[in-house]
């Protein structure tokens, strides 16, 4: 599949705004405060941070980083073809983008890693090496690991004649055959409980089952020795279970004396008309991927889910929002912290969707780490850095909580199909970790 190359008017705008907030950004929130009450986001958000910067040209296209097809899939991208958005390195090395590649070739040995935490999925990772290369991809990983063969799975890259050629898990199983090429390669990698399945251009290599398996982790790409070259990275998460089932709101709570009206239709879609109100799952999630498609019946209509809910309290958790205004044409000028932003904490970086359009947007909620994707593209990337409170609109909630779908006013008019969820498995055993 060709790499999907963003124009450079997104380029130069998201690389100005990375410059400004990083991997994420933080605010430090009202003691109290009314579930969306308040049109206004407020701390480290991309609108503050860019008052002190140049003036950016305007954003007013879409950017398109997965296909159609790949969205229906529930396939992200993790790499945007133009930002290092949603890394974090761990070594002082030259990692850049450039002609829509992640390029390292010099400094500290050590890994770029996803900011962002999966558990069972499909990753596709596109490469190329220079001879002599020794580098990697590893799965599960923590941000610098200790010892392959204990606390990540390490998917290496490197010549025939190493121990461990390209396909080979490092210290778990070396792989038969000789891949070196100078071409571009492709990994499709299956992690799934405790059995990881290497693919190399469309063909099983390797599989291996975990006596004492990893079930989480990061993802990193690796600077061990010599040039290497990454693109088209993207993931699609396992173990999805549906909570909608399209018929009825069977697992869900209704409040019936708010102004809410929740109906399923004739074909299968969940809608929401009027409001203020609320439709709360029946279960309880802490950490998750959770996946869904939403359409807006008119322009500038807004709502949200929240996730982390007390339960029964009104839209009392962290709230991903839907909104797809922006500002003088301006796509990086969310109206409203914009689809994907977390209300009142930060802002999406970009607005993808189009109101009366189907839109596809993933939820991954890790700990204090929260990631967001809208039609596979990932518009934030954040860490809800404060004190710990049960009550999630003034600190950090880590407790599990329900699962919320707003109805925001009396011209709200939204559907949702396709509601579906996957708990992140528990953290890796530390004792798995080799030595310091």
């Amino acid at each position: 599949m060709p790499t999907r190359i963003l124009s450079p008017v997104i380029c130069s705008v998201c690389l100005v705004l990375l410059t400004a907030i990083g991997c994420g950004g933080s605010a430090t929130p009202p003691t109290q405060e009314a579930a969306d009450s308040s049109p206004t986001s407020e701390g480290s958000t991309v609108e503050d941070m860019a008052t002190m910067l140049p003036a950016a040209a305007p954003v007013t296209q879409q950017p398109t980083v997965l296909s159609h097809d790949e969205l229906t899939e529930g396939w992200i991208a993790l790499f945007d073809g133009a930002t290092l958005f949603g890394w974090a390195a761990s070594n002082k090395a030259n990692w850049r983008v450039e002609d829509g590649t992640i390029v390292v070739d010099d400094g500290e040995q050590g890994l770029l890693c996803t900011t962002t935490e999966f558990s069972d999925y499909v990753l596709h990772v596109e490469f190329r090496s220079a001879p002599g290369t020794n580098s990697g991809i590893f799965l599960h990983t923590p941000l610098k690991p200790q010892d392959p063969g204990a606390d990540c799975y390490e998917l290496n890259i490197a010549d025939s004649d190493n121990p461990f050629p390209t396909c080979s898990l490092v210290k778990r199983m070396k792989a038969e055959g000789n891949f070196d090429s100078a071409d571009w390669q492709t990994y499709d990698v299956t992690v799934l409980g405790g059995k990881v399945t290497i693919n190399l251009d469309s063909k099983q290599i390797l599989e291996y089952t975990d006596p004492q398996p990893l079930r989480r982790g990061h993802i990193g790409l690796q600077l061990n020795q010599g040039k290497v070259e990454f693109r088209n990275i993207k993931l699609r998460p396992l173990s999805m279970t549906s909570l909608f089932n399209g018929t009825d709101l069977t697992g869900w709570k209704e409040y019936p004396d708010m102004a809410s009206k929740f109906t399923v239709t004739g074909d299968g879609l969940l809608n929401v008309k009027n409001g203020r109100g609320q439709l709360e799952t029946e279960g309880s999630y802490g950490d998750f991927v959770l996946q869904l498609e939403c359409m807006t019946h008119a322009p500038q209509l807004n709502s949200g889910f929240f996730f982390r809910c007390i339960p029964g309290s009104p839209m009392n958790g962290y709230e991903s929002q839907i909104h797809n205004g922006f500002k003088d044409g301006d796509r990086s000028q969310p109206v409203d912290c914009g689809t994907g932003g977390i209300f009142r904490r930060v802002n999406a970086r970009l607005v993808v969707a189009n109101d009366e359009e189907w839109f596809y947007k993933t939820v991954v909620a890790d700990g204090a780490h929260v990631s967001t994707w809208v039609n596979g593209y990932q518009v934030v990337d954040w860490v809800d850095d404060r004190a710990p409170d049960e009550n999630p609109r003034n600190g950090l909630r880590l407790e599990a909580g329900t699962i919320m779908i707003q109805g925001h006013d009396p011209t709200t008019d939204i559907s949702f199909r396709n509601i579906q969820i996957a708990e992140l498995a528990g953290r890796n055993n530390p004792t798995q970790t080799g030595p310091q």
